[in-house]
């Protein structure tokens, strides 16, 4: 084992020595490598073959110019990015995602995810991940389709149905999805409705896929629960974020009976201690894209407060962070098992840091990562681009019920590998190593490449 554990923090400081600067992707390359040391162990072929040092590098990154004029006619300049990190069970895919805090190290840190990600959910898609430093965020209809029509016009030689399938993420929704298959269709007339995920559903995206990531994290946090006999009915769950994941998890918690009572976006959280409204919620967020504060202007009960960090002292026997990634640090964690946490779900991107976790652990605290728990999305969008691939369109109820068939299965294979490799209530360790070994022996078998 000893052996192992050095090669693996030899293989660290070397990500370390290259990418210095990423701090992110260092972050996620060590929570993923230190617990598969015991799967190493006992297959020291992957060692031999230098598959770790294989993964931690991508396939490809590719970084452009987008250039493009806002509505006073001036010009502006933004940088785009695409990883493909590993196609060793399919197509590279993975959302793109349009935010100002975009950077290389953070496209690489959820494009590595996204490859064990992908492949727990047994479909056979690869990992990537891309965006911009572009922010849709008080930007007119017509300044985000320019923006996307220059994006594409740049992306659309790297991508396609067999070849890379982006999806949507943080400021990528249905409008800029649609924005940006116009032109892929305009660029290579064609209509390839399997080059992109996320799409609506009258130009043939798949029914239950704007749900999904909510819903699968419900399910698979339900999973985790029913296995310790715990009921998810009359639970108070504390979400954070009002996007897609969030949104449809506070709507799946609801329906298992939960009573939720937060949510936040980027300025601040609302607490409601009668349980979150989420049809006003959906109507703030969805149709006239404002602030969550609203929400509190409207019911008289609820408070508003500045800043997203404190939404995790609010007492709850479920957190589910579905904001954006390492948003439940040490301190958070700590408030959360101060006030009686039993259960945490990550539905953001390795929303908790390595060391709230750590805690968590510790604690005994249930925690469903996020590479397993949140992987609903992208199991949908796989399920979209079979339904493409049909030319059908499959009803709401037969993507869900496959959906939560998925998510069972995530969560059983994970269990499956926590007994046999890791204390049998660590699904980090569990998720990582099914993963890693579904990768690992795909590349094996292709050879060096």
């Amino acid at each position: 084992m000893a052996d192992m554990k050095q090669y693996v923090q030899d293989v660290l400081d070397l990500v370390k020595k290259r990418d210095p600067d990423q701090e992110e992707f260092q972050n996620t390359v060590k929570e993923v490598l230190t617990t598969v040391v015991p799967l190493l162990e006992k297959n020291p072929q992957y060692k031999e073959a230098k598959i770790l040092e294989r993964m931690i590098e991508a396939e490809r990154i590719i970084t452009f110019r987008v250039p493009w004029q806002d509505d006073k006619g001036e010009i502006q300049i933004n940088r785009g990015y695409r990883v493909q990190m590993n196609s060793a069970i399919g197509p590279y895919k993975g959302g793109l995602r349009f935010h100002p805090s975009v950077n290389l190290s953070i496209l690489k840190f959820l494009a590595f995810e996204q490859v064990f990600k992908n492949a727990l959910t047994g479909l056979p898609i690869g990992g990537g991940k891309g965006g911009s430093d572009f922010d849709p965020k008080g930007k007119s209809d017509n300044e985000v389709m320019h923006f996307c029509q220059s994006f594409m016009t740049e992306l659309v030689r790297h991508i396609g149905p067999n070849v890379d399938v982006p999806a949507g993420d943080i400021g990528v929704g249905g409008r800029e999805i649609g924005y940006l298959f116009g032109q892929y269709k305009r660029i290579r007339d064609s209509y390839d409705a399997g080059v992109l995920t996320g799409k609506g559903v009258d130009y043939w995206g798949s029914l239950a896929r704007t749900e999904a990531t909510g819903y699968g994290l419900l399910y698979f946090v339900k999973n985790m629960l029913d296995a310790k006999g715990i009921d998810l009915k009359g639970k108070t769950v504390v979400v954070s974020g009002s996007g897609n994941v969030a949104t449809y998890a506070i709507e799946k918690a609801q329906t298992f009976g939960a009573k939720v009572v937060t949510c936040s976006d980027s300025n601040g959280y609302v607490y409601d201690p009668d349980g979150i409204d989420l049809d006003a919620v959906k109507e703030i967020k969805q149709v006239r894209r404002g602030r969550i504060k609203e929400y509190a202007a409207t019911h008289p009960k609820a408070e508003y407060h500045e800043g997203c960090k404190d939404v995790w002292t609010v007492k709850c026997d479920i957190a589910l962070p579905c904001a954006t990634q390492s948003e439940i640090d040490l301190e958070s964690a700590k408030a959360l098992v101060a006030n009686g946490v039993q259960a945490v779900g990550e539905g953001a991107n390795m929303p908790s840091t390595l060391d709230a976790i750590a805690y968590f652990q510790q604690n005994k605290i249930l925690f469903a990562p996020a590479k397993a728990a949140n992987a609903g999305g992208v199991a949908t969008s796989a399920l979209e681009m079979a339904q493409n691939s049909e030319r059908l369109q499959w009803t709401f109820e037969e993507v869900d019920g496959k959906l939560n068939g998925i998510m069972k299965n995530i969560y059983e294979s994970a269990k499956k590998n926590a007994e046999a490799y890791a204390d049998p209530d660590d699904l980090v360790a569990g998720a990582n190593i099914t993963a890693f070994k579904k990768v690992a022996d795909v590349m094996m078998v292709h050879g060096l490449v």
